[in-house]
């Protein structure tokens, strides 16, 4: 029987024992990964994608993408490879752990040589373990396919998302049956297989004998792996936060105690950074390794009666190669926290989009909420525009009128003197009791002159070059009625009150659909032009032919701050509603925030003026080390 606590005991003591010879394979692996196996997974993935010819940049576009045969080889070849890497790094310190020691560098090269001999057995292990894994995927995908076009195919996404309708919890309650299973199944088969891949690196046999013999040895100690593999994943995944925490709680805060001079804040903050990097570099290392050495342990209590490797023989030391290794570590702490610390610039501006106008101070898409976000301090104000039967441009998100109205009927289908009848005020509060479904003339009338509108295009199917041609039409109106109210203008302040009358200069107009874009630059070169995506699939898409991209927060990091530096377009976050999450995203270098809360950003941005280059400084320092 496996005792967990005399397991986990085994593995720190085998950490430690081996801890030198491990750290170098772990330094010669990743820079081996780093500068060929990762690009060339990059590459291949990135060719493969190539192939498909369009963007990837919603999550429904990427659901389409995976669910097609070409889909399918891409999915396949990408949870491949991303494995092989995981194998491969493995199966090294697995080598390390148990071979008779000697020079540590040395024996760090031969585990990586004897790790790379290993590559076709490996890649058919990851082929069988990993296949069959996926294949346990396949019922569930289609049984979670099935109970969602049961419970929740005929309603509108965005409204179960929003409202989450009775048939929104029966789909939970009823895919929670098949999730339990598959996971019970995939559990099961994961614990069974645990050993495969130290078996077929320690005994050198084919894959598929080692799957059998991973069976054998793990049959009837299959809660007790499962215990010791869920409590070494809750160390892997808990110690990062703890480390971050303790960080942030308790050593930042003393750094606000010194002068507040650069001569002493910039090397406080690069000892700062090293110790964190260095801890942070430690905690991944720590993991990869105890991962690799409780599969070993596991084997040779299971297959030998030996608790745990033999320990280094006596008068093993380092060696000076050894030390040079940790050095180098050590070396590459300290330059990482000097990039750290140049990235930071001491000034930042970023331009406040308000999503819907005011949206949680006021009903979306209403005049009010426009009102609101202007007195708030935006600079900017995201609508959405549909069409609607008599192709009049109305301010309104969804498809359907259900959400806000109770109206299951679609916008599409109603002209808009119809839709003045409807009450899209009061489901937010008795108090805008009234509030109409404004049209986009109104709303050019109400920002005039105070700010400009981002307009998003939400067209029916087939009818996106008629939205876009109506809402080119209003912009052509409002820029004749200011050219009017100039002229007509006695002073500077009444001109000023008519707004600009390089309306194509100053709005913009966003969408989902980069061939819509291109047709709007095509017809209007001077109006500014929004994409608009959740994802970016890395290279499905051309990063030309728009102004700016809008991309979901979570998935902006400074590479999409390289690239939009480099195409030379604006980068807008979307949608920000913490003050946390705004400050972080303003230190990466975002050029806009799309937030429902604008008086919040505004006020973060004052304040952040108002404080000096030391304490910015800092500030940046702990929005980076939450970030």
């Amino acid at each position: 029987m496996l005792a967990l606590s005399r397991l986990s005991g085994d593995v720190l003591r085998t950490l430690r024992e081996h801890l030198r010879p491990l750290i170098a394979y772990h330094l010669f692996f990743t820079l081996l990964a780093s500068s060929l196996l990762l690009p060339a997974v990059g590459w291949t993935l990135s060719s493969l994608l190539g192939e498909f010819g369009r963007p990837v940049i919603t999550n429904g576009e990427l659901l389409a993408l995976l669910m097609s045969p070409a889909g399918l080889v891409w999915l396949l070849a990408a949870v491949g490879l991303t494995f092989l890497v995981l194998y491969l790094q493995q199966s090294g310190m697995i080598l390390v752990a148990v071979r008779p020691h000697g020079q540590h560098v040395r024996l760090a090269f031969e585990a990586l040589w004897a790790t790379l001999r290993r590559l076709p057995a490996i890649s058919g292990l990851i082929a069988m373990q990993v296949g069959t894994q996926l294949l346990l995927l396949a019922p569930l995908a289609f049984a979670l396919g099935g109970l969602h076009e049961l419970f929740l195919g005929d309603l509108d996404p965005y409204f179960v998302q929003r409202v989450r309708p009775p048939a929104f919890w029966a789909f939970l309650a009823s895919a929670l049956v098949p999730v339990l299973a598959w996971a019970l199944l995939a559990g099961g088969l994961y614990v069974r297989w645990h050993l495969a891949l130290t078996v077929l690196t320690l005994e050198g046999v084919p894959p598929r004998a080692a799957l059998a013999r991973s069976m054998r040895l793990t049959r009837g100690q299959g809660r007790h792996i499962a215990a010791a593999v869920l409590l070494l994943l809750l160390g892997i995944v808990g110690l990062p936060l703890v480390a971050t925490a303790l960080f942030d709680r308790v050593v930042t805060p003393l750094l606000w105690w010194l002068p507040e001079r650069n001569a002493v804040l910039i090397p406080a903050m690069l000892a700062y950074l090293t110790a964190y990097l260095l801890i942070t570099l430690a905690i991944a290392f720590g993991g990869i390794a105890a991962n690799a050495l409780q599969a070993t342990c596991l084997y040779l209590r299971l297959a030998h009666r030996e608790p745990r490797p033999e320990p280094p023989p006596p008068g093993s030391h380092p060696r000076r190669l050894a030390w040079a290794v940790e050095l180098a570590v050590v070396l590459f702490a300290i330059g990482q926290a000097w990039l750290i610390v140049n990235r930071f610039e001491i000034r930042d501006e970023v331009e406040i989009i308000a999503h819907r106008g005011s949206s949680l101070k006021a009903p979306e898409n209403t005049l009010a909420a426009l009102d609101q976000a202007m007195q708030d301090g935006a600079d900017g104000i995201e609508i959405d525009v549909r069409l609607t039967a008599d192709d009049r441009v109305v301010l309104y998100h969804d498809a359907s009128l259900q959400r806000l109205t109770g109206d299951d009927r679609q916008l599409g289908t109603l002209p808009r003197a119809s839709l003045e009848a409807y009450d899209v005020g009061r489901w937010f509060d008795p108090a805008f009791a009234g509030e109409r479904i404004p049209g986009l003339d109104e709303a050019l009338a109400t920002v005039r002159g105070r700010a400009w509108l981002l307009i998003e295009l939400k067209p029916d199917p087939g009818r996106e070059l008629d939205l876009l041609e109506a809402v080119l039409d209003e912009l052509k109106r409002e820029r004749t009625h200011r050219l009017d109210c100039r002229a007509r203008a006695e002073d500077r302040v009444s001109a000023l009150a008519c707004g600009d009358a390089d309306i194509m200069g100053q709005m913009r107009v966003a969408t989902r659909s980069p061939w819509l874009l291109r047709e709007a630059s095509r017809r209007e070169p001077r109006l500014g032009t929004t994409l608009l995506a959740q994802l970016v699939l890395s290279g499905s898409l051309e990063r030309r032919g728009f102004d700016a991209l809008a991309l979901r927060h979570n998935r902006i990091d400074e590479e999409e701050i390289r690239l939009a530096g480099h195409y030379g377009y604006a980068l807008h976050a979307w949608t920000l509603n913490e003050r946390n999450a705004m400050s972080r995203l303003i230190d990466l270098g975002v050029d806009g925030i799309i937030t429902d809360r604008p008086a919040l950003l505004a006020e973060l941005i004052a304040e952040r003026r108002r404080l000096g280059d030391g304490a910015l400084l800092l500030v940046k320092l702990r929005n980076w080390l939450r970030g």
